[in-house]
């Protein structure tokens, strides 16, 4: 009889904030304009409440994106799971993976996050990709 080995989390993170910029950048956008149209006289007060509703609505969905995102290092495989209602999940065993590569822009090095690339699985927007990497060696 094997024994075998459990698999435990190493490292778990949702995606880098970054993410939600430009759900940020046209929430802001929205809203401008809703307010915009909200101080005009009657008719624009209806459209201007709108646009602000719009805005709220996908800030609000973006959230809840990035909330329910997951990316997780076990001792065994690399996983990445996100839905709420139709979940989906992604995953790569480490002992296939000949190597994980960080590919990191400017940006991604002063903000602290970059793309992983383990096998097929490649997962964008990961903070401290280093330490992720690391914690699947």
């Amino acid at each position: 009889m094997v024994a075998r080995r459990r698999e435990e989390v190493r490292f778990e993170a949702r995606p880098h904030g970054v993410v939600l910029a430009p759900a940020v950048a046209r929430a802001f956008v929205l809203a401008g304009c809703g307010l915009g149209l909200s101080a005009l006289a009657w008719p624009w007060t209806a459209p201007g409440a709108l646009l602000l509703a719009v805005a709220a609505m996908s800030m609000l969905r973006a959230v809840w994106r990035w909330e329910r995102t997951r990316l997780v290092v076990t001792t065994e495989r690399l996983i990445v799971v996100s839905g709420t209602f139709r979940r989906s999940r992604a995953d790569v065993r480490l002992a296939g993976v000949a190597a994980i590569q960080v590919e990191q822009g400017l940006l991604g090095r002063l903000l602290g996050y970059g793309t992983l690339l383990a096998g097929e699985l490649e997962i964008p927007h990961v903070p401290e990709p280093r330490r992720f990497a690391d914690a699947a060696a």
